[in-house]
Parts: C-alpha cells; structure tokens; sequence
C-alpha cells in the first residue's frame, strides 16, 4: 500500500497547486506563473536532493529528469493558460485523461509492463471518471479542450520520464527537471514578454511551485514501488480535487455526471491499490 499511498498524495498536492496556479493565473500572466513556480519548484527540489539519500546519481537519470522538467514546463503552461479562463473543469480533466492514456501505452508497448485484470479494471475506470468530473462544460470549450490536450502531451513525457529513473539517484532527477523546465519557460517569458508580477505574486507562485515539486517527489517515489501504469493512474486523479474545492469554497453545484465520475473514482482508487 506504499505504493498507492504515494501515488494517492501527489494527486492530492498536485490538485491543490493546479487550483492555486489556476486562481493565481486570472491575474497574473500564465507564463510568469509558470516560470517563477519553476524556480521555487527548483530550490525546492534542489534542497529535498541534499537531505534524500543518493547512493549513484547517474548522468542518464538527470537526462531523464531533463526529459521530464521540459514536460513539466509544457503542463504549467498550457494548463495555467487554460485555467486563466476558469475552464477549471475542462482543462484538468482533459490532461489528465490523455495522460494517463499515452503513459499506459508507453508502458505496456515499450516497456512491457503487464498489468493484472484489477488493474486494467481500475485503468478503464479511470479514463470516464475523469471525463465525468469535466462535466457537460466541456462541450464547445474547444480553446480549454486544446490547452488541456496539449497539456496532456507535457503530463504523459512528465510522468514516462521520471517513472525510467533508477532509485539509488535520490531526488536528483526532480531537481535537474526543474533546471529544464526554467530553461524551457525563461524561452517563453522572453518571446511574449508579459507584464511582470507583483512580489507578493511572486511569492504565491514559488509557493505554488515548491507544492509542484513536492507532488513529483511524491510520484517519483510511488513510480519506484509500482508499476508506471498505476502509478500515473493514481496520480491522475488530481482534477478531483478543484471539484471539490469549487463545491466547498466556491459553493458550485456538482452535476450528476460528475458525482459520477467522483464515486467512479473512489472505486478506481480502491481497484489499483489492490491490485
């Protein structure tokens, strides 16, 4: 149950940082949101590799850490871009979905990951409980519903990635994803060159950004006890969590469809952690 506990957790953190980025981003220019969460992420990530224990940090993990970070850029950019527009129940589950799907793939075709039938089982329920929890909004949301595929492309490469490191790197990986991902995002900042942010602002982001970092800690460890696929499906179900806050905080009204997806969910949840 370590595994799934792990997995479970950076879905948690990971749903709480998209909701702030998201909120954050209807103010601030999504791209500078994106850029100084990384660098927060970065010395956040930087200070957890030096107190984890690392017995071979091996040049090839880093590479795959760089691999990942530059699909972490990817996702904060075009998921702060669609959830800017408060798209919250469109984007999230959308990226989420395809992820989870091209992952899987990647695992059984090339990495020849074989999955048991309660966990095919928790898989195939994961996929619609995500696009119940979209909800019928995502019907003509078509610029969130290509932020969140794009998104998607940033979450597969992400979570592939970080899921090949080998455990005797530490924490290493997370930290050199989020030199990538600066390198990747200062590119951006300097091309659209958006208005910069207040820095109280720029503190909410780093903050955002180290809860960011925290959640691919969390995965990394999880992918390390787990097959790739139930890993990425357990940590795929962070679009639940802006539903859930949008119900309590914002006092939303939660469809049929996605108590659906949310019960579909809990029994995704409890398919893959006994599988």
């Amino acid at each position: 149950m370590v595994g799934p506990g792990l997995a479970l957790a950076s879905a948690v953190v990971y749903g709480f940082v998209d909701y702030a980025g998201g909120i954050l981003s209807r103010r601030v220019h999504f791209a500078v949101v994106s850029l100084i969460g990384q660098l927060g992420g970065l010395g956040a990530a930087v200070l957890a590799a030096t107190v984890y224990p690392a017995d071979a940090v091996r040049p090839v993990d880093l590479l795959w850490g760089c691999l990942s970070g530059i699909g972490s850029g990817v996702t904060m950019l075009y998921l702060n871009r669609g959830l800017s527009h408060g798209a919250f129940s469109v984007v999230l589950p959308v990226s989420a979905v395809t992820g989870v799907a091209l992952s899987v793939v990647f695992g059984v075709a090339l990495l020849g990951e074989r999955p048991g039938v309660l966990a095919w089982a928790g898989i195939g329920v994961v996929l619609p409980a995500l696009w119940c929890i979209a909800g019928r909004r995502i019907i003509g949301a078509s610029g969130a519903v290509g932020d969140g595929l794009l998104a998607s492309c940033g979450v597969a490469v992400q979570y592939v990635a970080l899921g090949l490191v080998s455990v005797g790197s530490g924490l290493w990986a997370v930290a050199s994803g989020r030199v990538a991902a600066v390198l990747v995002l200062s590119a951006v900042v300097l091309r659209t060159a958006p208005r910069a942010a207040s820095l109280a602002d720029d503190v909410r982001a780093a903050l955002i950004g180290a809860g960011a970092a925290a959640a691919l800690v969390l995965y990394l460890l999880a992918a390390q006890e787990q097959l790739l696929a139930i890993a990425v499906a357990l940590a795929s179900l962070y679009p639940a969590i802006p539903v859930l806050l949008g119900l309590t905080v914002h006092h939303e009204k939660v469809t049929s469809l996605q108590t659906l997806g949310l019960l579909a969910a809990g029994v995704a949840v409890v398919l893959l952690s006994i599988s």
